[in-house]
């Protein structure tokens, strides 16, 4: 690569950063739904053209945040289990570490985690390559969960027949190797730990838990227990 053209490359990273961060500190004061490229551009002293070429529309940058959030969120989630890991820790609190690290990174992240689970951005739809990223949490749980089942095992949670067709469609979608009634449960903790996660960060906890953080606590050992972990 030769001087220059790495130079051009840096200087492509470093102001699409900026723009990110500018869109970000929109985001915070403005939400989502009012992100503009014009004042974005306005607030970096650039000229609406040159910014276009870096985020072609308004959705282009949306995306670009929305794949960050939801990689920020998958990599804390990550290392938080790896740590887990590496202290011997079994399935049951892996999983305890993993929903705790969720909660850690969205009071740390209130805005970006309302562009991601928050309300849905007039005139947006998410394209398909966020699906890798927003997937990061959710296979980090399913991975839990399998080392369970072919290690101490799972204690099967009820499946009732009427289910059963959309749990075995899910299984075949999500974990083949593991149970319908666990696949059932798996998808039902997924979203009520983001449930409770928004709960908290948009106010509806508000003169309900006063000790939010042991309320969470009990409640992610509680979706460990529906999913069939035990300690």
């Amino acid at each position: 690569m030769s001087t220059a053209h790495g130079a051009r490359a840096r200087a492509r990273i470093e102001v699409t950063a900026a723009i990110k961060d500018e869109a970000r500190r929109q985001l915070a004061a403005e939400g989502a739904a009012r992100l503009s490229l014009r004042a974005v551009a306005r607030e970096l002293g650039m000229v609406s053209s040159a910014l276009y070429r870096y985020f072609p529309s308004r959705d282009d940058l949306l995306t670009a945040l929305i794949i960050d959030a939801y990689d920020s969120l998958g990599e804390s989630a990550e290392v938080a289990h790896e740590a887990a890991r590496d202290a011997a820790s079994g399935p049951f609190e892996r999983w305890i570490a993993v929903c705790e690290a969720v909660r850690r990174w969205a009071l740390e992240h209130p805005h970006e985690y309302a562009l991601i689970y928050g309300s849905p951005v007039p005139g947006y739809t998410a394209p398909e390559v966020t699906v890798p990223a927003a997937a990061r949490v959710g296979l980090l749980l399913i991975g839990i969960t399998r080392d369970a089942h072919h290690g101490p095992g799972l204690a099967r949670p009820p499946l009732p027949a009427g289910l059963r067709p959309e749990a075995e469609r899910m299984t075949a979608d999500l974990a083949p190797d593991l149970p319908p009634e666990v696949v059932t449960a798996l998808v039902a903790a997924w979203a009520q730990l983001y449930g409770l996660v928004g709960f908290e960060l948009f106010g509806q906890f508000n003169r309900v838990v006063e000790d939010r953080a042991t309320f969470f606590r009990h409640a992610a050992e509680q979706l460990a227990g529906g999913v069939g972990l035990v300690p």
